[in-house]
């Protein structure tokens, strides 16, 4: 399954929580994962290129239906107030089903995925002119490359997200997002450093690798790097990045080169994030899934024996087809015995046209009540770990004058201000439950 859908874990799988950027003229609205964000960097850099005026690009994600719905309604919104304004919409919705989008009266123009990041799709007048071109959805399982495409920075951010693979070839029988990504497909290895090089030489501090399914990359590139491959050598070649973070990670997909990582390189930080799904070994294989309950218990025990200051963040989804409540415990108690701290956490969604969407389904009430109860466990997890780091010193990076996060991705708000996009140490004084508060001590070496 793709990337969780915000910049991160407290706040980041599903998409139900846009962003909308502006400039000048042209307004991006984005649902979903890292991956849209990176890839609505790179429409704003194309319409910039070409100076497309009163425009607004919405770009969907697929994972819910719950975000098709968000969508359409920010598309009517956005409709509202620039009664003028040309509206394309784009994304994982629209790529797998741009008819329904296309129906919609607001909208003027629906581009697919591989259509919304090239180039000749922004190129001269035509651009949402004429009613033949309105659509330009083309087979997504026939892409065969993706580019690396050069971004010198993301609007406002001290962090940027990095495109390193994009679709998937696995068939989780509860996710359409191969079908709005295509097969996976990865940047080489030259073209990730080169990004990220421009990337720190714009002020970006921390950069994190993102995908579909980041594990899956390499094996389409010459000489089958893996991720943990392309990880050492970006930092090896970029050695001015202060910080990298790894996106979603599939606990089957984990290579050497990551666990020596995890070990050795304090520049990689200490935040894992599992796309776990669940915790009970039959619903995990009734979805499809390549790990077992015992794996992950396996990998979280390795991790920290590796980097005792390591967290994880998982993806859990509550409700799956055939749960039951001993099914459902299992999970629960997964939350507990890894100690999983920044859990994202989604009730089951039948998307059609999934093997999951056709077996018995779990009462929507009890797919809520058990989301309900996840989500508390994660809080006091969370809670949990904020307060262990009390009377503790952390770097923060600054996002904004006097907040950011810590190299386990806590939030953190300090005592005074500081310049953004700075690496400072703090204090760690006290916690709400949800974030932490320190003292601004320096500048980080």
């Amino acid at each position: 399954m793709t990337d969780p859908a915000t910049p991160f874990p407290v706040s980041d799988l599903s998409a139900s929580h846009p962003s909308a950027s502006h400039q000048d003229d042209v307004e991006i609205i984005t649902f979903g994962c890292r991956l849209n964000a990176y890839e609505s960097e790179v429409m704003r850099a194309l319409g910039d290129s070409v100076g497309l005026g009163g425009t607004v690009i919405v770009n969907t994600c697929a994972v819910t239906l719950e975000a098709e719905r968000q969508a359409r309604q920010a598309i009517r919104k956005a409709r509202r107030e620039h009664p003028e304004a040309l509206i394309v919409v784009t994304g994982c919705a629209a790529q797998i089903n741009p008819q329904a989008f296309a129906a919609m009266p607001e909208v003027d123009r629906v581009l697919g995925n591989v259509e919304k990041l090239a180039s000749e799709t922004y190129a001269g007048t035509p651009f949402g002119v004429g009613r033949e071109a309105r659509v330009q959805v083309n087979d997504i399982m026939a892409a065969r490359e993706t580019a690396g495409h050069l971004i010198t920075g993301f609007e406002g951010r001290s962090r940027a997200f990095v495109q390193v693979q994009q679709g998937c070839d696995h068939r989780c029988t509860f996710c359409i997002i191969p079908f709005g990504r295509g097969p996976s497909r990865s940047v080489p290895v030259g073209a990730v450093v080169e990004q990220v090089r421009t990337l720190v030489a714009g002020g970006t501090r921390e950069v994190v690798l993102s995908g579909v399914d980041i594990t899956s990359y390499g094996g389409d590139l010459p000489g089958q790097p893996r991720l943990g491959q392309l990880a050492r050598r970006l930092l090896a070649h970029v050695p001015e990045l202060p910080r990298l973070r790894l996106s979603s990670l599939d606990p089957a997909g984990i290579d050497e080169d990551v666990w020596r990582l995890i070990a050795e390189e304090p520049r990689l930080m200490p935040h894992l994030h599992l796309s776990l799904q669940a915790g009970d070994d039959l619903i995990l294989t009734r979805m499809k899934r390549r790990h077992r309950r015992a794996d992950v218990i396996d990998l979280c025990r390795r991790a920290r024996a590796l980097r005792p200051d390591l967290v994880f963040g998982a993806d859990l989804i509550a409700g799956f087809p055939t749960e039951t409540e001993t099914m459902f415990s299992q999970t629960l108690a997964l939350v507990e015995e890894c100690r999983l701290t920044w859990l994202h956490v989604f009730p089951y969604s039948p998307r059609p046209g999934t093997p999951a969407a056709r077996m018995p389904q779990c009462p929507v009430e009890d797919r809520r009540e058990r989301a309900a109860r996840l989500r508390t466990a994660g809080a006091a997890a969370a809670a949990r770990f904020l307060e262990s780091r009390v009377g503790t010193e952390a770097e923060v990076l600054v996002e904004r004058a006097d907040q950011g996060h810590t190299e386990q991705f806590a939030e953190i708000r300090l005592d005074q201000a500081a310049p953004v996009g700075a690496l400072v140490r703090a204090a760690i004084t006290a916690t709400d439950g949800t974030r932490l508060h320190g003292i601004l001590m320096q500048e980080a070496a």
